[in-house]
Order: structure tokens, then C-alpha cells, then sequence
């Protein structure tokens, strides 16, 4: 049997078809592909429940450099004396690294320890392991309530101080990936030294001044230096001039006192 779709019909159809192929191009709202909505997602990530002190919300927008950074946040007083951890990944928070062991022909969870990986933060901490160094270690380890699985993209703390703080502190933060070559970082700029070889370019450390008795709208960090590129002291180095690719990690930093 021959169905005939008169001129009428036929346009009808054409126009449905049409309208359904321009909103699946159209850029923004529905059209939008599952991994687009995916990339501009947020990771929502909850930290020291238990804190009395200032609730702080701190968000970070992935850059077009980010290759699953790992990173520290902390909040020191205005002298630059820390007073605690907020947040740290948790493989360089815990010293055990989900692929850190293959002495039995398969990888499986091991203790790896990372000094060049964010030394600022570690020296500031101030806990020195068996080692003699400060990067933590199964037995340092930094409790789980303030650490976490690394975010695979631009993620939003919401954390709180442990206890009543009153007034203008820094929040900080430093943050670094491996293997992060750049044209004056290259891995041949320390041949004999090994832990340089895992990071390359050092950890870059931001920086913001807020206020935790004046809840207000986010302030930004800013880049404020790089930690030694090994590790071995607890220097920052405010020259950022041979940094590159590692200043875009983050596209941007916020830090709202709620």
C-alpha cells in the first residue's frame, strides 16, 4: 500500500527535522553534549565537618594546563605562621600512592614519598618524618578529615577552620603536577638530581588575605612564588618569570568567608 504525504505535510516534516538539528548544534542550554556539561562541572568537595571555626568555601576553575595537579590549602597568620591545614590530596596527605607498589609484578598501593611535590606547605607544616624530611609519611600522615581524592577538574571546597579564629589571615595555597618540562625547566637542568625530575617546573604558591570575621564575596588568589624545585628547604621564590604552563593550572582561585 502507497502512502502519498502531500506538499503541506511534507514541509511540516522537514521543518520538525530542521528545528531538531539547529538545537542540538546550538551552543549553551540543551544542546549541550554530556561531555561539555561534564568539563564545566564543579566538584563539590565537604572537608573538616567537625571544625567550630569559620566556615570557608574555596573554589577553583581548572586552567588549560591542568593535568590532575596535586595541591595544598592551609590559612597562616598575617606574621606567615601556619596555623592548620585545610585541604591536601590525599596520596601526598597520606604518603601512599594507589600506584606506588610493583615489587610483586602488579601495582597495587604503596608508600611513595614526593618531596619536591609540595614542599612549601610541607616545611610549613613543620612535621618532619623517619627520613629526616618533612613531605608526610604513613606514620605523619595528615588526618583524613582534611584530606581527599585529587578532583579531576575545577572543584569547590567547603570546609571550616577547627576552631573560633578571629580576624585577617592568609588563606594559601600550592599547588603542582610531574613532569611539567618548560624551555628553562627542562630534564636536564639538574641531571644527578631525582626528586626535581618528578616535578620539572616547581610548586607555584597562591596567596589571599581575608577577613574571618567579614563574610563577603570571594576574594581571589593570587600567585605569590614557587617552592624549591627538589624540596630540600622550605623556601618560597618570588620570581616567577621561568614559569609558564604551571601558573595556568588554575584558571582562577576564590576564597569566600560564609
Amino acid at each position: 500500500m502507497k502512502i502519498f504525504i502531500n506538499s503541506a505535510l511534507r514541509l511540516v516534516i522537514l521543518s520538525i527535522i530542521l528545528g531538531v538539528s539547529l538545537a542540538s548544534c546550538k551552543p549553551g542550554g540543551e544542546g549541550k553534549s554530556s561531555k561539555a556539561r561534564k568539563q564545566d562541572s564543579v566538584i563539590l568537595i565537604s572537608g573538616n565537618i567537625n571544625g567550630t571555626g569559620s566556615s570557608i568555601d574555596i573554589e577553583m576553575i581548572k586552567g588549560k594546563s591542568h593535568n590532575h595537579p596535586t595541591f595544598a590549602l592551609w590559612i597562616e597568620d598575617t606574621g606567615g605562621n601556619y596555623m592548620q591545614t585545610l585541604f591536601v590530596t590525599k596520596a601526598i596527605g597520606q604518603g601512599i600512592f594507589e600506584h606506588g607498589d610493583n615489587s610483586g609484578g602488579a601495582w597495587k598501593p604503596g608508600e611513595v614519598r614526593r618531596p619536591a611535590a609540595l614542599p612549601y606547605w610541607a616545611h610549613k607544616r613543620g612535621i618532619k618524618n623517619d627520613y629526616g624530611s618533612f613531605e608526610p609519611t604513613p606514620v605523619t600522615k595528615v588526618p583524613d578529615a582534611y584530606s581527599g581524592a585529587t578532583p579531576q577538574g575545577s572543584f569547590k571546597l567547603s570546609t571550616r577552620a577547627d576552631n573560633a579564629v578571629k580576624g585577617k589571615v592568609n588563606l594559601m595555597l600550592e599547588i603542582n603536577q610531574p613532569w611539567d618540562w618548560n624551555e628553562y625547566w627542562t630534564n636536564v637542568l639538574y641531571p644527578e638530581d631525582a626528586e626535581y625530575k618528578t616535578s620539572c617546573q616547581p610548586a607555584v604558591v597562591y596567596s589571599a588575605l581575608i577577613d574571618l570575621d567579614s563574610p563577603g564575596s570571594g576574594i581571589e588568589l593570587k600567585p605569590v612564588g614557587h617552592s624549591h624545585y627538589s624540596g630540600k628547604t622550605g623556601e618560597l621564590f618570588t620570581d616567577l618569570s621561568t614559569i609558564t604552563t604551571a601558573l595556568h593550572i588554575a584558571e582562577r582561585i576564590t576564597v569566600t568567608v560564609k
